[in-house]
């Protein structure tokens, strides 16, 4: 019989930095065996920009490589060590519970990257969970990263879906499935949490380094590198929220383990995309008091940053009060670049060049206008490049102060027209369509799943036949979305 060692592909090697690097944060461990695992999907897009054949990641070689029960050339697999606060409540010990760090990859134009494992059994960290994960869940990651990285906002990525072949139970027994994700790296709030709780300040100093060196290198230049690693993080932070408000994205469990230091989207357990404007709107069946609400996000990323400072603290300076006095500090800007971005991006939207006074209160009151009316985001936005075109878009007084203001550009309107569209999306995931093509791929039928993967691929682009992904749903009063666990 053929020992899975010696059938790794050639292309598929990997560097384990991380792991050697940190054996505090990174507990050695190995993925459990699954009976009969087949891909449910490969993304073949990102295989080809890490270099690997798709068609062997799919091949009965492939899955043994990918499920992690294969010894890969240059792996440490590792369950990865973190802290976090959840809803608000810290947890000392969270972790890697049924997921595994295989190592890391060096893209085609160097960069990187994770690859990392969600489902593949239980770890020490796995605090009385089966650590299986449920193909449902898998294939929402799968489907929602994609969406949003042709969005063109950060996040990490899928590299496939495997199907283990087993059950897992959750309130039913349900088809059992590996997530194979790609990310810049892992580094998370909670890394640091977990690092500093330690009182090793060489372990913290070291794991600043390596995110620096990872992530936000010209950091390196600053008098004080983690304080200026620390901006950065802010900096990224708040740019990703703004990015995400603008397209009504709710992570839905936003706790510090899922906020990462490079700046990318990850875990999307609860999330959805809001259709009527309403910055109270939550879908997550876990956030009862609406803490991870739509309109909230800003604000808790801000208090996720707080924490980060906190652990960060003794490397800013010997002195506390002066350590808590600069991290202050950095920490205020994040207001300020969010409120930036998310008005460049609106100005965009609205297909204005130039920034001139009011612009702010335009964007503001078109959001408020859409809050009051209960009007959709994504639709609303996309049917102002049609207003231009000679369609009629009735939003009262508003349209008319929008396009004086258009026209006060002396800009030919067919071109602000395209330019618009080139940044308002057509198609988002709706909330109906993904479930629908969730419930269906469970049952066997991919289909719907495969569509909608196609579809969100290209969300700029006009198109007929797909009205389920352009415009909001039928009211579906108490929907909710579920973490998976």
């Amino acid at each position: 019989m053929r020992h899975h060692d010696d059938v790794v592909n050639a292309s598929l090697r990997l560097e384990s930095t991380y792991a050697t690097a940190f054996p505090a944060l990174a507990h050695p461990w190995s993925a459990d065996p699954n009976p009969a695992p087949h891909a449910i999907v490969i993304n073949n897009e990102l295989a080809a920009e890490l270099s690997l054949d798709a068609e062997w990641l799919a091949s009965p070689d492939g899955m043994a490589a990918l499920t992690g029960v294969a010894a890969i050339p240059g792996s440490m697999p590792v369950a990865l060590a973190y802290a976090g606060h959840q809803f608000g409540s810290y947890s000392p010990r969270l972790g890697d519970g049924r997921a595994l760090l295989l190592g890391e990859l060096i893209d085609s134009t160097g960069r990187r990257l994770d690859l990392h494992l969600k489902g593949s059994g239980r770890t020490p960290f796995a605090r009385g969970g089966d650590g299986r994960a449920a193909l449902g869940p898998m294939l929402r990651e799968h489907l929602i990263g994609e969406a949003m990285h042709a969005l063109g906002i950060r996040t990490t990525r899928s590299l496939g879906v495997i199907a283990t072949g087993e059950s897992v139970r959750r309130e039913t027994l349900l088809p059992g499935a590996i997530l194979v994700r790609v990310a810049a790296s892992h580094l998370r709030v909670g890394t640091f949490q977990y690092a500093a709780a330690l009182g090793d300040r060489e372990l913290l100093s070291a794991l600043a380094r390596y995110a620096i060196e990872r992530h936000h290198p010209h950091a390196a230049d600053d008098v004080c590198p983690p304080l200026a690693l620390f901006a950065e993080v802010v900096k990224a932070q708040a740019e990703l929220i703004a990015e995400w408000l603008l397209v009504g994205f709710i992570h839905g469990v936003m706790n510090t383990d899922n906020m990462t230091i490079s700046g990318e989207t990850i875990d999307y357990g609860p999330c959805a995309f809001m259709e009527a404007v309403d910055p109270l709107t939550v879908f997550s069946s876990i956030d009862e008091g609406g803490r991870y609400a739509f309109g909230r996000q800003p604000s808790i990323g801000q208090w996720n940053l707080a924490r980060l400072a906190e652990a960060m603290l003794p490397l800013f300076d010997d002195d506390a009060n002066r350590a808590g006095e600069v991290a202050t500090e950095v920490l205020g800007t994040f207001g300020p670049t969010f409120s930036r971005h998310w008005h460049v991006g609106m100005r965009r939207r609205l297909g204005l060049v130039e920034h001139r006074d009011g612009d702010e209160v335009l964007a503001e009151d078109l959001i408020a206008l859409m809050n009051a009316q209960h009007l959709d985001l994504i639709s609303t936005m996309r049917s102002l490049s049609g207003h231009l075109r000679g369609d009629t878009v009735d939003l009262g007084s508003w349209t008319e102060r929008w396009e004086s203001r258009v026209t006060a550009e002396g800009r030919e309107l067919a071109t602000v027209a395209a330019e618009m569209d080139l940044v308002n999306p057509f198609v988002v995931p709706r909330n109906l369509a993904v479930q629908h093509a969730l419930d269906t791929a469970v049952a066997g039928d991919l289909s719907s799943f495969q569509r909608l993967t196609h579809e969100l691929a290209d969300p700029y682009t006009r198109r007929d036949g797909v009205d389920d992904l352009a415009l909001p749903g039928p009211a579906a009063p108490g929907f909710r979305t579920f973490c998976g666990t």
